[in-house]
């Protein structure tokens, strides 16, 4: 299996070891801790197979509460809290050697027929995402070579994301710049016609890139990283049917940090400008040094 596609797929392909328990696949990794996307897709996952199906999920509210493990199994633990005539609400808890990572509420809904619809335009024009560089191709740009580590990245990818703003490297870059992102992202590959495994998916690519735009205004975005940051919680709502394995524009904005936290805001829309889903995600930022190394948690 060497499409990174079809590994998230799998990855999305939970256990299920009792009526409401699911087991999940956590690679090795080299990261400190579990990616939070792949805990929220994951958290969905389970939810969705104790639902009838008919109902796409429409709202998402999570924490993440420890980090996460790599190389360890994760539990998802699934509440059924409600079937109703129109809405279908579960509850998830996410737990790894007897402790409770991560939390999530999802909520169910069918599509009415009749009702009225509106939406704003999007914020920006962007470019076609064929037009713009990988970001793979951009670090080979600015440092002549392709690391052996983004290289061995890149290739474990699930999404290629194209930059719609030039990668910033140095302080200058960043001088005066907004807290805004936005990035076009699609799947590396197909990811088959369940619904429910593009909606995780796109979870799963949702806690990607969203915290970059808190970052925009006070380091660049890549090379030495000046502050330790992790997901503290993330929402999610979803409007309209999509594909994960489409191109789609993630416009990303932070309008506060302050007291070490970050707020961030994304809209997610396809490549006609339909809005499909709607994310804000807080997460906490501190400055790096020696005693925290790595990645902080919430709890350190």
């Amino acid at each position: 299996m060497n499409n990174p596609a079809d590994r998230l797929v799998d990855l999305l392909d939970l256990e299920q070891i009792e009526v409401n328990i699911f087991r999940g696949r956590s690679p090795q990794e080299s990261l400190q801790r579990v990616f939070g996307g792949q805990v929220a897709g994951q958290a969905l996952v389970a939810a969705g197979r104790t639902t009838e199906g008919d109902r796409p999920v429409h709202s998402l509210h999570a924490y993440f509460l420890r980090p996460g493990r790599p190389g360890v199994p994760i539990v998802y633990q699934v509440e059924r809290v409600r079937d109703g005539r129109s809405f279908t609400t579960r509850r998830v808890t996410a737990i790894q050697q007897g402790r409770t990572i991560f939390n999530l509420t999802a909520s169910f809904h069918q599509p009415e027929q009749g009702a009225f619809e509106h939406q704003l335009p999007p914020r920006i024009e962007a470019p076609a995402p064929e037009s713009l560089p990988t970001v793979a191709e951009e670090i080979k740009e600015h440092l002549g070579a392709l690391p052996e580590q983004w290289e061995r990245m890149a290739r474990r990818q699930p999404f290629d994301i194209r930059y719609v703003d030039r990668l910033r490297w140095t302080a200058e870059e960043i001088k005066d710049a907004e807290p805004r992102s936005a990035v076009w992202m699609r799947a590396v590959g197909p990811l088959g016609d369940d619904p429910l495994v593009h909606t995780c998916a796109l979870t799963y690519a949702s806690d990607m890139t969203l915290l970059d735009a808190v970052r925009i205004p006070v380091e660049p975005l890549w090379g030495p990283r000046g502050f330790d940051m992790a997901s503290l919680d993330h929402a999610m709502w979803f409007h309209r049917p999509f594909r994960a394995d489409e191109w789609f524009l993630y416009d990303q904005e932070s309008p506060i940090a302050t007291g070490g936290r970050g707020l961030a805001r994304g809209r997610i829309y396809d490549i006609e400008g339909r809005l499909l889903v709607s994310v804000v995600q807080e997460g906490l930022f501190r400055p790096h040094t020696p005693r925290h190394v790595g990645t902080p948690t919430p709890d350190s």
